[in-house]
């Protein structure tokens, strides 16, 4: 044996990787654990798409190798859910890649771009996943703060005084995730402005956008933003489906070919089935976003009732899967994730995983039912 990678030690195993199997042998045994840490929908998908699924598994010849870039019928759904929800214009058979889960498409999108030595923007605090696939790739991160007083608005003062001569790929994503912020029509037209001034590939991320945000945007829907960004999106949040790893890269034609020569040698295409079920969550209506809004509306309140039992600060203008608390001062964020875990069986999730702009907050997720919210809240002495 000659030894591992040397990349592989530029990265830790995913925090949520190695915390779970703590979490699950705690539950194993006999530990009445609540899950508030992972953002992973408890709920189910609309039954129009298990039926999808259902009926395409049942074809026998539904289960050989698919197309690299998805079905057309897939595409085209895509295409029409970005006409109608974000107002954007795409052609399906250009502009569109089906990927298996939106964190696939970072690792293709980071080694379509990026060469050892080149440099990637991050936001701090951010998903871990960016910097970890940078680290993979020989790439550099550095990293950019938001202000979450202005919705997220990265510091373009401070990047503006930064040496980016070397900098190819920076990542965004609204809402944030882990903060909630959500962006703004605004921001994303300075995004754009700054990505053409300095030559960078900007990068949307943006699986969070219909999860109790006040308007749905898209990167893409920002002029000029075709010459220099993709987008990212996922069913997983947005249709309670991320164990079905569905994804999707949209943006120009020629990027997205590249991205094609890189994701072909990685997998064999998506099964139909996934696919059909897929076409059938992107043609569901408004009432379904309704509906899973006021869903985790009651329970984003349970989990303020929470963060102000445990003296937590928060802000209520946010969106996503989570509320993104700054622990009190004579307090660590350690100490209360471990006190909560050992203490009283709830796990929630320390900001300092997310970057050094997170070492003084803490994350709860909105993926659990009301009752279980509630037995946590009653855990905690008043």
């Amino acid at each position: 044996m000659k030894g591992f990678s040397e990349k592989i030690e530029t990265v830790q195993e995913y925090y949520f990787s190695a915390k779970l199997r703590e979490v699950n042998q705690m539950i194993a045994d006999g530990k009445p654990v609540i899950n508030l840490g992972i953002g992973s929908p408890d709920l189910a998908p609309d039954p129009k798409v298990i039926e999808a699924l259902k009926n395409t598994a049942e074809n026998p010849r539904a289960h050989g190798y698919q197309s690299y870039q998805g079905i057309p019928e897939l595409r085209i759904a895509y295409a029409e859910f970005y006409a109608r929800e974000y107002g954007v214009s795409l052609q399906p058979d250009k502009e569109i890649l089906p990927l298996m889960g939106s964190k696939e498409g970072i690792m293709h999108v980071s080694m379509t771009f990026l060469n050892p030595g080149d440099e990637v923007l991050i936001p701090n605090p951010g998903y871990p996943t960016y910097a970890s696939v940078t680290n993979l790739l020989g790439a550099k991160p550095v990293y950019y703060t938001i202000d979450l007083n202005r919705k997220g608005r990265p510091d373009f003062e401070s990047l503006e005084q930064t040496d980016l001569s070397k900098v190819k790929l920076m990542w965004i994503n609204y809402p944030h995730m882990p903060t909630g912020a959500q962006g703004s029509e605004e921001i994303l037209k300075e995004l754009v402005d700054f990505a053409k001034k300095h030559d960078i590939v900007l990068i949307s991320d943006n699986p969070y956008s219909h999860i109790l945000t006040d308007a749905p945007r898209s990167i893409l829907s920002i002029s000029g933003a075709e010459e220099v960004a993709m987008e990212l999106n996922s069913l997983s949040k947005t249709f309670n489906m991320p164990g079905w790893r569905v994804g999707m890269l949209a943006g120009r034609a020629d990027w997205l070919q590249k991205v094609l020569k890189v994701k072909s040698n990685m997998d064999s295409g998506m099964f139909l089935g996934l696919q059909k079920g897929a076409i059938a969550a992107l043609g569901l209506g408004k009432t379904w976003f309704e509906d899973l809004d006021d869903l985790y509306k009651n329970r984003r309140k349970l989990v303020w009732k929470l963060a102000d039992k445990l003296g937590l600060k928060y802000e209520q203008d946010s969106a996503g899967l989570f509320v993104w608390c700054q622990v009190p001062e004579g307090k660590t964020a350690e100490e209360i994730v471990d006190n909560l875990l050992y203490e009283k069986n709830i796990f929630i999730t320390p900001g300092k995983i997310f970057g050094s702009e997170g070492n003084n907050y803490v994350r709860i997720s909105l993926c659990m039912p009301e009752f279980k919210i509630l037995e946590a809240i009653n855990r905690i002495k008043p």
